[in-house]
């Protein structure tokens, strides 16, 4: 098969398309044949060798995939081959065939695409357990999502509209928070030149936003946490921004705030009946119209540098895409 491979640490243009052997499930472990892999801003942090976790090279990226079923290791039940899926794979998915845990691999219904599904495990996985099993968010309560228009963003703004919640989608365009209103935002700040903590202010009466949903970082998370409700809760993401804010611990207490981190994948691994629930729920919601992964492109296999560069380099809006059988 062909695998994007990394051999030596550093910008994107170290994957190189390599013929490496077919992968043989294990016990626990179903290989797929891939249709499409989504590309994310971690892959390229494990590609420069700056992420939390640093995998031996030689290592394939991707750690989301939807395909057909090829095999099963022993012990393996509630899937079967031929049928089609969609899985976190953690690693690997920069390929034309993959191996993933069972316990991560998804029936695919009918009306979803493989491109859809694959764009959800890592993103949508992260909004939908980000608002639902850590912040608790309910209908009614005002949510700010922060870089709204980027890969988990954009997520966290729909599916918070699906919760029933006031959505205020803050990013930097007016492009970026016009598609953010076509996804469910309410209210919109543009935080190029409007002053975040005053908009806040003045949309919410003075009140503050009862959720902050933060994937940036930096300078705005000390102006979101001022920013808070009684008892609010602040959501630390990811730091897409390069910078890892210092928040005021004493804001916290005055509002009686709640600071919540959390590693969607460690979080999924350790709870795969947990993340079913929350997948099959999503998977559910695409099927009927509710949910609508938005590609914002997609490449061939063979691309899947440049593909990763327009993702560090903060063009994506929504998901950037593989598309894997047409390489040879």
């Amino acid at each position: 098969m062909l695998a994007q491979v990394v051999t030596e640490l550093g910008t994107p243009d170290q994957l190189r398309l390599t013929e490496v052997p077919d992968p043989t499930p294990g016990p626990g472990q179903v290989s797929i044949a891939v249709e499409a892999s989504g590309v994310n801003f971690p892959d390229g942090l494990l590609v420069a060798g700056t992420y939390q976790t640093k995998p031996e090279l030689p290592f394939t990226p991707g750690s989301e995939v939807a395909g057909t079923v090829l095999a099963l290791g022993d012990g393996v039940d509630g899937v079967s081959v031929g049928q089609r899926v969609v899985a976190f794979c953690g690693l690997g998915g920069y390929a034309e065939q993959v191996l993933a845990a069972a316990n991560m691999v998804y029936p695919l219904p009918d009306q979803v695409s493989a491109v859809a599904a694959a764009a959800m495990p890592v993103a949508h996985g992260t909004s939908y357990h980000g608002l639902v099993d850590r912040a608790r968010l309910q209908p009614g309560e005002t949510l700010l999502v922060l870089g709204a228009a980027g890969g988990v963003g954009l997520t966290a703004v729909e599916i918070g509209h699906q919760l029933g919640a006031r959505v205020i989608a803050a990013a930097s365009t007016d492009e970026k928070l016009d598609l953010a209103r076509s996804y469910g935002a309410d209210e919109t700040i543009r935080y190029s030149d409007e002053d975040l903590g005053d908009k806040i202010k003045e949309l919410t009466g003075g009140k503050g936003v009862d959720v902050v949903y933060d994937p940036v970082g930096g300078d705005l998370a000390d102006t979101a946490v001022r920013r808070l409700a009684v008892e609010g809760r602040y959501l630390t993401v990811g730091y897409a921004s390069g910078a890892i804010p210092k928040v005021g611990m004493n804001r916290l207490l005055i509002k009686e705030g709640t600071l919540l981190g959390f590693q969607w994948g460690v979080w999924a691994r350790r709870n795969p009946d947990l993340q079913r629930h929350n997948m099959d729920t999503m998977l559910g919601w695409v099927a009927e119209g509710r949910l609508r992964p938005h590609i914002d492109r997609t490449w061939p296999l063979a691309d899947a540098a440049q593909a990763l560069q327009y993702v560090l380099d903060r063009h994506a809006r929504g998901k950037c895409m593989l598309t894997v059988g047409d390489d040879r």
